[in-house]
């Protein structure tokens, strides 16, 4: 089976890991931490790190710190994960949706300030699979109508939008460290901001509010979402190489488009925009509903030779969870429903070969000839 993800950790992951073990820092207090969130912060151009357990504790804290609750909104796009919807509601704020694009698949930017209400506090703009959202029309809308911008970053180290790094834009930006993106702590998150005030307030929420003057002594709830020395070590070997990961992903994607263009019937990730040149987190197929093959199927059938996948996310406003609690009914997003249907994505680690590329690809054609 070729595995739909493999990390590469030919750095210098293990000598940082083994010098935790050595000087016996493994907890959250260690070195590591802030020497990673000072690098991370300082490689996506923001004054402040604030390193956390996952990117879905990044974006949890980023809307609490945010001060967003009941009676507010969200704007955030239908087709993405529910790790961006999730901390909205649990906020007792409303999550509105607009669709996506259907040649980035990334929400549509000309979208957005239709949906822009006075209960709107903020956009969540959540770059998907290689390319970034289209910034400057959100960020226009939401200085226009004074909203703040969260960007989630979470699959999209090093990319930039226009020359600026993805990850630099809006009030904060969340990233995570999952083992399948180009920078892994195993599990993991950072949120970015240039506000000092709102780094205090993230770094002290994620620290459960102790207080300095009376550790034991909380004046308000918060989370324990530290992240460990140890994971820190992990991440700033990976980041040292990141500028090589980002050029054998590109080659990767590359390698992709060249075996499968010209394939009838599927569509392919877009290469570039005007914008931005893509980064490739992963590589996706988005089947033509007239095949008549759906990505479910598919999936099974590239399983059955070999070949490991994932699907796309499930839109927003058909998450039963969501429906449960009466939340979309009735709305209709038709490209996030094409794209939580008909697409899934390939084999796209970094640690992927190019014969392995190869079999990939030789497969998708005999499954679609």
């Amino acid at each position: 089976m070729i595995p739909v993800n493999e990390p590469l950790l030919d750095g210098n992951e293990r000598k940082y890991l083994l010098e935790c073990l050595d000087t016996g820092w493994i907890s959250s207090e260690g070195p590591f931490v802030e020497r990673f969130e000072a690098a991370f912060a300082a490689r996506v151009g923001r004054r402040h790190g604030v390193a956390v357990t996952s990117g879905s504790a990044a974006l949890e804290l980023g809307v609490a710190a945010l001060g967003i609750g009941p009676g507010d909104e969200v704007i955030l796009p239908a087709f993405t994960i529910i790790s961006c919807a999730a901390p909205v509601v649990r906020a007792g704020a409303r999550p509105v949706l607009v669709d996506s694009d259907p040649f980035t698949w990334n929400m549509d930017a000309a979208q957005v300030e239709a949906r822009i209400t006075p209960r709107t506090r903020a956009v969540m703009a959540v770059h998907l699979y290689g390319l970034p959202v289209d910034m400057d029309p959100i960020l226009a809308a939401a200085a226009k109508r004074g909203v703040a911008v969260i960007e989630d970053a979470a699959e999209m180290h090093g990319q930039t939008y226009r020359g600026r790094a993805c990850g630099s834009f809006g009030a904060l930006s969340a990233f995570s460290f999952y083992p399948n993106k180009h920078v892994t702590t195993g599990e993991g998150g950072m949120v970015v901001t240039d506000d000092a005030a709102l780094a205090d307030r993230l770094r002290s929420m994620r620290n459960l509010c102790f207080r300095p003057e009376a550790r034991f002594v909380h004046e308000e709830l918060g989370w324990n979402y530290r992240l460990t020395n140890l994971q820190a070590a992990l991440g700033l070997a990976q980041l040292e190489k990141l500028d090589r990961t980002l050029a054998r992903k590109r080659a990767m994607g590359a390698a992709y488009r060249r075996l499968l263009e010209g394939l009838e019937g599927v569509q392919l990730p877009l290469d570039r925009t005007d914008y931005a040149e893509s980064v490739y987190w992963v590589y996706g197929l988005v089947l033509d509903a007239a095949r008549g093959l759906d990505a479910r199927e598919a999936m099974q059938r590239l399983g059955a030779a070999g070949v490991g996948t994932r699907p796309f996310f499930w839109p927003m406003h058909r998450q039963p969870v969501f429906e449960k609690m009466g939340l979309f009914a009735g709305e209709r997003y038709p490209v996030a429903e094409r794209l939580g249907t008909h697409g899934f994505y390939l084999p796209s680690g970094v640690a992927l070969q190019p014969a392995q590329i190869e079999t990939v690809a030789r497969e998708v054609r005999a499954l679609l000839a």
